[in-house]
């Protein structure tokens, strides 16, 4: 018996076709509860559920379904006061020998040990704490894409838009949006 009026989408995370629902999966259904949430009750009570789950208010399908940025084990990361101090200050310039040497390394152990701890340079773990910090700015507040980019260290809407879209295929705006009612 099959059924060959089914279309699959491979590319979406879940489908709400009204009285039919349907995930690609365990996680997936997460987002689908919280898609349900956020049609029944508002994105505002659907973004304090995904934040009590510890987990995106939405997820694009297509995009990582991984996280990124691994966190370090704290009691062995040497790196973890460094890495406290770079999400602290992640709107200023933070250059690799200011880092190395609060690390109390060289610059190339430097490297070499924070991509092993993270997963990926410092640069890029940079970018993805500012991408991190403009979606929150997104969800919850009215700043302009300017005053977001200045916030978050990107330095012009530019910038912080070449960054959100490459990192999460969507454009700032966009992305805003889906948390208006």
């Amino acid at each position: 018996m099959g059924f060959s009026r089914i279309a699959v989408d491979p590319a979406v995370l879940y489908v709400d076709e009204g009285q039919l629902l349907t995930s690609a999966g365990s996680a997936a259904g997460l987002d689908l509860c919280l898609h349900l949430v956020r049609r029944d009750h508002g994105p505002d009570i659907a973004n304090q559920v995904a934040r009590r789950l510890v987990i995106p208010p939405h997820r694009d399908g297509g995009q990582a379904q991984f996280v990124e940025r691994p966190v370090p084990r704290r009691e062995t990361s040497t790196l973890s006061k460094v890495i406290d101090a770079m999400h602290r200050r992640q709107a200023s310039h933070q250059p690799i020998a200011e880092l190395a040497a609060m690390a109390a390394m060289s610059e190339r152990s430097f490297m070499r040990h924070f991509k092993q701890a993270t997963g990926m340079s410092p640069a890029d773990w940079l970018i993805s704490a500012r991408v991190d910090r403009a979606r929150e700015l997104l969800e919850s507040s009215a700043l302009s894409i300017d005053a977001i980019a200045d916030e978050c260290g990107f330095g012009s809407a530019i910038t912080l838009r070449h960054h959100f879209r490459r990192k999460l295929g969507i454009s700032p705006g966009a992305y805003r949006a889906r948390f208006v009612l």
